[in-house]
């Protein structure tokens, strides 16, 4: 079974299953297709996340997140005047570690060659393929955005406008970038004409990327030990630091003391969820950094959430954009699966000779001096995409994972909660109303009623209605008991959750 958001990958996915391809092959067909047909969420100028869990074996790790370049100086953007990196920036661009990851995992554990498992995502690229309606929704949202962005405009505009539900849109300078990753492996994309030429795009837009920056990217993906925390029982597995795992272990550990049991109103579930989240991203802004940097995150973390300090919050970038994916094999593997380029379009650098669209987590880089997540030569930055892994009794039972940016933890802590707390299955955990404390604000979405609101208000909270769907999730439930595959997909996408 996979859970996708879009029914593209999905299909994808399921038809590599359909052909005794594992769960790594069915993960890197879909997420090739997303980068195509979701190209305002994820591409290969991204960074990626994924936990993967062989069948009998323990729960592998692997960070994909890129570092910053060599000439990175926090020192010199200050003096330039700013305060923090902006997105739609050259220094937002760190080495992508999306692509490093993906030929990390199938040189390990694949087993179908690459050039069939992007062929479906070849041909979206290079023949085209329909836009479906959340993505048209998010791409007009760009819009206006995309048309100060010539080179990204020309590929991602007509005529100055988003492509509306059902328009077609082609890539096939991306086809083309798949089919030399296939061939070539990571040093397709981090060396040779590819790199030149995305080097030039970024060094012509100010940054000071070298094309030896780039070749450092092939091997910079590596296996990292997962973290993980007990929760009524069960054993909720994160990767560790730079990404925010931890968040959504500290927010349920605080949550494990309350009874938030189905009988519980409403309101009062959230506002616990709301003040756990507020403590728990509190301990993030301070202390959350590349574990080089900062080799204690992970204990530090769990000790001011613990003891409830509080800290002032770095300035922090809206994002909302990201893709997940789940996958069960029929032998039992099961992965999790998280590629970004962040915010909406990452960065809009796009470079015109190998229609890479460049990601912008490099704007998660704090510039205040001394700070753990400072830029810094070579560094990762605080990451928000983490995957998910639930175990029982030390079996797997489910690979999840939660979209929506700085949301995610909160979101991972809420869809466990609503499993295990409130008895829900899958697909009514995913369904749940959704709400999300973060600077300050309580947002909640309009499924939230007028009354719940009020009685929010009264507990203090600055309550507004979130204006677009908070996060989406991807799940599959293993039924170890009955041999069952569960799937679960957000309605708040375009996807599906399919099983053979």
């Amino acid at each position: 079974m996979i859970a996708t958001s879009h029914p593209l990958a999905t299909a994808a996915g399921l038809e590599v299953l359909a052909a005794r391809g594992n769960a790594v092959d069915a993960a890197l067909a879909a997420v090739a297709v997303q980068c195509v047909v979701e190209p305002h969420m994820t591409g290969v100028g991204g960074d990626c996340f994924a936990l993967y869990a062989p069948k009998g074996r323990e729960v592998l790790a692997i960070n994909g997140s890129g570092r910053a370049p060599a000439a990175a100086s926090a020192a010199s953007l200050r003096d330039s005047g700013l305060t923090a990196i902006p997105h739609e920036c050259a220094h937002a661009v760190t080495v992508p570690g999306a692509v490093s990851a993906w030929m990390r995992l199938h040189q390990d554990f694949g087993s179908l060659p690459l050039d069939r498992l992007f062929r479906a995502a070849i041909d979206y690229a290079e023949r085209g393929y329909p836009v479906t309606a959340r993505v048209a929704h998010d791409w007009q949202l760009a819009e206006g955005v995309m048309r100060k962005h010539p080179a990204a405009a020309a590929l991602f505009l007509k005529d100055g406008h988003a492509p509306r539900t059902g328009d077609r849109h082609a890539q096939p300078l991306l086809g083309q970038r798949l089919r030399d990753i296939a061939r070539g492996g990571a040093a397709a994309f981090y060396e040779g004409k590819t790199a030149r030429s995305i080097v030039r795009t970024l060094r012509d837009a100010g940054g000071v990327q070298t094309e030896e920056d780039f070749a450092a990217g092939v091997d910079t993906a590596h296996y990292v030990t997962p973290i993980s925390g007990d929760y009524r029982g069960f054993e909720v597995v994160e990767c560790p630091p730079n990404g925010q795992g931890v968040i959504a272990l500290l927010i349920l550990k605080v949550l494990s003391s309350a009874n938030l049991s189905a009988d519980l109103p409403l309101a009062e579930r959230i506002h616990l969820q709301a003040e756990a989240t507020r403590l728990a991203y509190d301990a993030r802004s301070a202390w959350l950094a590349d574990p080089r940097y900062r080799p204690d995150a992970t204990g530090m973390l769990v000790e001011v959430a613990t003891r409830g300090r509080v800290f002032q919050r770095e300035p922090t970038v809206e994002h909302r954009d990201t893709i997940c994916l789940s996958v069960v094999d029929r032998d039992g593997n099961a992965i999790s699966f998280i590629n970004s380029i962040f915010q909406a379009f990452g960065s809009f650098i796009l470079d015109p000779e190998s229609g890479v669209l460049l990601h912008s987590r490099g704007s998660s880089f704090s510039l205040t001096e001394g700070h753990p997540n400072m830029l810094a030569p070579g560094k990762r930055p605080l990451h928000t995409i983490i995957p998910g892994m639930l175990r029982h009794e030390g079996k797997v039972v489910m690979p999840f994972g939660v979209m929506g940016g700085h949301y995610q933890a909160s979101g991972h802590a809420a869809l466990i909660s609503g499993l295990l707390d409130q008895g829900l299955d899958i697909q009514a955990a995913i369904d749940a109303p959704r709400s999300f404390d973060f600077d300050g604000v309580l947002e909640v979405e309009p499924t939230v009623d007028a009354e719940v609101r009020a009685r929010l208000q009264q507990r203090g909270h600055d309550v507004r209605l979130a204006t677009r769907p908070i996060g989406g999730a991807q799940a599959v439930w293993i039924d170890h008991e009955r041999g069952v595959l569960w799937g679960g997909s957000d309605p708040r996408k375009d996807g599906c959750a399919m099983g053979i």
